[in-house]
């Protein structure tokens, strides 16, 4: 099947076969009646001296017709005039690695798809770190400000919507030798980007929402109406970071459409797994790695105005200027690759020839898309986008992909909240957890299945039967998480009713109403009665005092049971920052299952890319890719996490509600109910995929019978070389 990018050995190059089946011009021999030998003589000597031309003078001619736009002119008319083209050590196939006119002979020995992949999948990995550090920042800053609906919005989608945009139109435009181009772009955009999200934290104050209170009880204390309007680090925060994620989503598109499509014709049609698997691996990795970057930097959620909220909060510059040298590493590791991919080739050396053995290769295609046509003007562009919605199996196959997105996109949504509710750990350690020890594993998960599908060489049925069966037993161990849970403990106006004084559902009881607590201000503690309390103000504590660096709280009146212990001046102490020990310690067992369910769940990812591609003409590819992309938008990413998001907000048993009457963040979780409703949205999303993939493979298997009633010969061809491997 003809390709349309890459079919030409260089710029202005002909066909080195025929350059060295042409005859040289023919020279009389000179003086000897053995005037062949004579000539042979010569012809070696000149060919001794071809070897020896420095490999800059061999380059350079083609370089220039490059750099010149003379493609068109042959090289038979810059090359010396010799009897034969002169030998030299460039690789006849494919163009010189060079930057711009430059050709650097040290270079070519860079010139394969390995050193390649080195410098994209740097340019992936920071792209994972980039976004990993904006999901955490956006966090911290939508908890912290009052935003309206529409400013979620716009920083929770700006990514997708762009990405989804323009997904089409770079598939369209960036197909064939342009391809390089298009992906040095995008590392420019990424630091570019990356300097975007950095700017709103310098010289800048973070003003975090704050209540004028102290964290005791007291009956005098002022509490201010309402928060500070005025907050310049808000409009900042909110126009850079929208303006960065549309940035982010368009320099995303070249990575992973264009990018796949070029290793795709770089690499034997079974190694292609192996690189797709090392490139996705490579963002989540990236992904986890910003996790656990930036997991010193999310703050705990408490908002008061004791000693030690005051030294580490927001507004500390220090904790501004960790997060823009975060950005600002992150911008300059992509950047990093930026001179590296500017000099490969459009067609790197090797490509000619796996083209060449992949065209006699037997293609499975329909009969009907064999003669398709390329879209070649954006006149044929909507014709072609109506071939692949037409298609069947390619529209499942990309509903199975963006169903099974939305897996990732729970864990990384909801995983750090669910740790921290579920097994009463600090957010910082909670965030840690999901960055170093769960989302590797997604990484691990798409390197294996991409290896497996290599090493074993599985054809387009064989991958669909592969997706099937790793999501079962995905969504199998997805079962088990639901009895891997903490028993709910003992909260003070949650669970508890202060002895019957008060009402479950209020923190307030006739113990604390004297104090005039805030809701607002999240400081838990443990009484000695081991239950929890939502802050020391509405335990009743009257008094507190450092003790081994950490504070102690006395005079509590809402605390009358327990055992009692007494510090070095003989003073009881009632209670302790903190919360109470759960006596739980299955979090392993679940560290154990969830990271089986993500390797499982990564296991599909490259599967589905590389069934995506051959079930469609090389001509299609890129666009395939494209539309793909736009359908995961559309169906994964942008609902994926309102889904998840609403699945926490349902399980909020405790909001805070500020004294101006708006709702806040959420402070207590209902443990079982949100262990439901995840493994619940995660299951719906397995079966849509199994159910997709199922569909897909019974009409794949339908049309392959039909073309190969109409076209036996491949079948054949296929039954013959086993047959040959087997006596071999």
């Amino acid at each position: 099947m003809p390709r349309i990018a890459g079919e030409r050995h260089g710029p202005g190059r002909e066909n080195p076969e025929k350059l060295e089946s042409q005859p040289g011009p023919a020279r009389p021999a000179k003086g000897t009646k053995a005037g062949g030998k004579t000539r042979d003589a010569g012809k070696a000597e000149n060919a001794e001296k071809a070897e020896k031309i420095p490999l800059y003078l061999a380059n350079l001619p083609t370089a220039l017709i490059k750099f010149g736009g003379l493609q068109k002119q042959k090289i038979t008319n810059i090359l010396p005039m010799t009897e034969k083209p002169p030998k030299t050590e460039v690789s006849v196939e494919g163009e010189p690695c060079a930057l711009g006119p430059i050709v650097i002979p040290c270079c070519q020995v860079f010139n394969n798809i390995r050193c390649y992949m080195v410098f994209y999948c740097v340019l992936v990995l920071s792209q994972g770190i980039l976004f990993s550090l904006v999901d955490l920042s956006i966090d911290n800053f939508q908890k912290d400000y009052n935003l309206k609906l529409i400013e979620n919005f716009a920083l929770a989608f700006s990514y997708d919507i762009s990405s989804g945009l323009v997904a089409i139109f770079v598939a369209f435009y960036g197909e064939g030798n342009k391809r390089i181009k298009w992906i040095v772009v995008s590392s420019f955009l990424i630091g570019f980007g990356s300097l975007l999200f950095a700017y709103p934290f310098i010289n800048s104050r973070y003003n975090q929402q704050k209540v004028e209170i102290e964290d005791i009880c007291k009956a005098t204390k002022v509490i201010s109406p309402c928060r500070k309007s005025k907050s310049s680090f808000k409009l900042k925060h909110l126009s850079y970071f929208i303006l960065a994620l549309t940035v982010q989503g368009i320099a995303g598109m070249p990575l992973y459409i264009l990018g796949i499509t070029f290793l795709d014709d770089s690499v034997k049609t079974h190694s292609l797994g192996t690189y797709i698997g090392i490139a996705d691996a490579s963002s989540t990795l990236g992904y986890a790695l910003g996790y656990v970057i930036g997991a010193p930097l999310v703050q705990v959620s408490e908002n008061n105005t004791s000693e030690i909220n005051a030294e580490n909060g927001n507004d500390n510059p220090q904790w501004m200027w960790s997060w823009w040298s975060d950005f600002l590493f992150t911008a300059l590791v992509a950047w990093s690759t930026l001179i590296p991919l500017s000099c490969f080739p459009n067609s790197i050396s090797g490509t000619e020839e796996i083209k060449a053995k992949k065209q006699k290769e037997p293609q499975f295609l329909y009969i009907r898309l064999k003669d398709t046509e390329a879209p070649t003007t954006i006149k044929n562009l909507p014709a072609a986008l109506w071939i692949l919605m037409k298609n069947p199996v390619y529209m499942c196959l990309a509903l199975s992909k963006a169903t099974e997105s939305l897996v990732m996109i729970g864990v990384s949504e909801i995983l750090p909240i669910y740790i921290e509710n579920q097994f009463i750990l600090t957010r910082s350690f909670a965030t840690m957890i999901a960055g170093l020890v769960l989302l590797p594993g997604s990484a691990l998960g798409q390197l294996l299945g991409g290896i497996i599908v290599s090493t074993l060489e599985m054809s387009s049925r064989a991958l669909m039967i592969f997706v099937i069966v790793t999501s079962a037993v995905s969504l199998t161990l997805l079962g088990f998480i639901i009895f891997v849970r903490c028993d709910p403990g003992k909260f003070a106006g949650i669970t508890e009713d202060y002895d019957g004084t008060g009402q479950l559902g209020n923190l307030t009881a006739p113990c604390n109403e004297q104090c005039r607590c805030s809701s607002s201000v999240h400081s838990s503690i443990c009484g000695r009665d081991d239950i929890e309390y939502f802050s020391p103000c509405f335990a009743g504590c009257t008094y507190s005092k450092m003790l081994n660096k950490q504070r102690m709280y006395y005079n509590c009146s809402c605390i009358k049971e327990g055992l009692i212990t007494a510090d070095g001046e003989g003073e009881f102490i009632d209670a302790r920052p903190g919360k109470c020990d759960a006596k739980c310690y299955k979090l392993p067992l679940f560290i154990a299952f969830i990271s089986s369910v993500i390797i499982f769940s990564g296991f599909s990812g490259v599967p589905l890319t590389m069934a995506i591609i051959r079930i469609l003409p090389d001509k299609l590819r890129s666009l395939a890719l494209g539309v793909n992309y736009v359908i995961v938008r559309i169906f994964g990413s942008i609902p994926g996490p309102l889904a998840f998001k609403f699945s926490g907000e349902n399980s909020c048993t405790f909001r805070d509600i500020s004294t101006c009457g708006r709702t806040g963040r959420c402070w207590i979780y209902n443990k079982t109910r949100m262990a439901h409703l995840l493994v619940g949205i995660c299951s719906v999303c397995k079966i849509l995929t199994i159910t997709f993939t199922s569909i897909a493979f019974v009409i794949f298997n339908r049309f392959l019978k039909k073309d190969s009633h109409m076209s036996p010969t491949p079948v054949k061809k296929m039954k013959a070389k086993r047959k040959n491997k087997e006596k071999k």
